[in-house]
């Protein structure tokens, strides 16, 4: 095949995985961690901004028909794509933490009872627990997330209206029953006399779904992931959230059968813990999501041998070469340069992209190296088609294209994650742009116009986000951009004087 031709058929993916569900599976190697989160050790799992949290999730869910073999039952607690259910709680949010509890406990609770009534699981035993989300408004005959969720916000708030009065509950002198609710639904646990006429808390509905779950033996997952898409517009609001769902979490612990997997971006998760959360504490199931050299190089060639074309073109055995770490490094130094840039101290390609994608932490997301790497073959393909030679032998790029394809990544890194994500310091990070890598109090406090100890403040901020890295001492510190983010903001390298 055409050399030219050869590097137009080759793709190594999206770096966003909802956007390749369909091929996910043939990337992916079932590392120790899957094989945890398969089994049901892990619930909580943490990672970087486009360490793989989604792709974990999506995956999770191609595997529903296994997991059902063994009495699991997934729900999606979230779109996998497209809008996020959760956008309406922008405009209109809970008022408070304990209203979000809540809310997620009703969410929760009506999504699973949709599942078992909609696959006929116990129904005569589940009637009554049916029949009160009906007349509360909660279960409709078609489930639908966003309607769910705006159905469970408005029980919540009447549920907390009934529960604030000073006499906690209020009670039909009649009847017995709770007033002001038709679904016979209460926080607090309902009076004996009230429990014989019908009314349920809500944790005593839970215990009642768990009871059937075990009597059926069967187990249920709710997935919950894009959590930071669902509350970008406010970290406030989505530390309330994320906050209240950890209490949720830990409220259904006591429950064998009835588990919540949530997937969390490891930015979000210290900013909400940072504050103070004490059922942080008790959670044990979790995993953070990290990699290295070797397991980003495994990456690369997963993704690389996924070409049908290049393995027929040069007879490859991908097997074999999965199988054999050895092999993978050769097979990358057969298509790749050796180095980037000349030197006897230069790193080795792979080690020159993996380095220059890495945030001040010195992690290197999978996400911005598969940008990293469609960039180097898009700029490949243009030297091609304005004439330049194929290099030789069977390496597939030449080395000039490999730093022309840093800015669109630096870019995209920029601008969908600290402008997007961090506003309030976007004005500090544009005022950056054109001077030194390594800044000190000093040089910032003249560039952003404000006082030594204020400049320090806002480049610790910007250390804890990943764009500065700390150098120097404690009373001399200076701060250094790492290459991710040089090329968009055109920093010149060297310390600012």
């Amino acid at each position: 095949m055409d050399r030219l031709e050869l590097l137009k058929n080759l793709s190594f993916g999206s770096q966003v995985a909802e956007d390749e569900i369909a091929s996910l599976g043939s990337y992916f190697v079932k590392t120790d961690q899957w094989n945890r989160i398969l089994k049901g050790d892990i619930d909580i799992v943490r990672g970087e901004k486009g360490a793989g949290k989604s792709a974990l999730y999506l995956l999770l869910n191609q595997n529903h028909a296994e997991l059902r073999t063994r009495g699991v039952l997934t729900l999606n607690g979230e779109n996998p794509r497209g809008a996020t259910v959760f956008k309406d709680l922008v405009a209109d949010p809970p008022a408070a933490e304990n209203e979000f509890v809540v809310l997620w406990k009703l969410y929760i609770l009506t999504l699973i009872c949709h599942r078992l009534r909609s696959e006929q699981i116990a129904p005569a035993k589940l009637a009554k627990i049916f029949g009160q989300l009906e007349e509360a408004g909660l279960m409709e005959s078609e489930l639908n997330l966003a309607s769910l969720l705006r159905s469970a916000q408005k029980f919540a708030r009447r549920l907390l209206t009934i529960e604030s009065y000073e006499s906690g509950i209020q009670v039909d002198p009649a009847t017995l029953l709770p007033t002001g609710l038709t679904g016979k639904i209460t926080l607090s646990e309902p009076t004996a006399s009230a429990r014989e006429l019908g009314a349920q808390s809500v944790d005593g509905m839970f215990q009642a779904v768990e009871n059937v779950l075990v009597s059926e033996g069967l187990s249920i997952w709710v997935l919950l992931d894009r959590l930071d898409v669902a509350f970008a517009e406010s970290h406030e609001l989505e530390a309330n959230a994320l906050r209240a769902l950890i209490k949720v979490y830990g409220d259904l612990r006591a429950l064998d059968h009835i588990d919540l997997k949530v997937f969390i971006r490891e930015d979000i998760w210290k900013r909400i813990t940072d504050s103070g959360l004490r059922e942080a504490s008790h959670i044990t199931k979790f995993t953070v999501l990290d990699w290295n050299s070797a397991s980003l190089l495994n990456l690369v060639l997963r993704r690389l041998l996924n070409n049908d074309s290049l393995v027929n073109a040069f007879n490859i055995n991908a097997d074999e070469i999965l199988a054999d770490t050895s092999k993978q490094e050769a097979l990358f130094a057969r298509f790749y340069p050796e180095k980037v840039e000349q030197g006897p101290k230069t790193p080795t390609t792979f080690n020159w992209m993996v380095g220059r994608r890495a945030d001040s932490t010195g992690k290197t997301a999978p996400r911005e190296l598969i940008q990293l790497l469609n960039s180097v073959k898009d700029e490949e393909i243009r030297r091609l088609e304005k004439g330049g030679h194929p290099p030789a032998p069977d390496q597939l790029f030449d080395r000039s294209v490999f730093k022309l394809a840093l800015p669109i990544v630096s870019d995209t890194r920029l601008r969908t994650y600290l402008y997007a994500e961090y506003p309030k310091h976007k004005p500090f990070l544009e005022q950056l742009e054109g001077q030194r890598t390594e800044q000190t109090p000093e040089s910032l406090a003249e560039i952003w116009s404000v006082t030594r100890p204020e400049a320090i403040q806002e480049a610790i901020k910007l250390v804890e986000l990943g764009f500065f890295e700390a150098r120097g001492t404690k009373h001399e510190p200076t701060f250094w951009v790492p290459f991710l983010y040089r090329d968009a903001l055109r920093l010149v390298q060297g310390k600012a004087e």
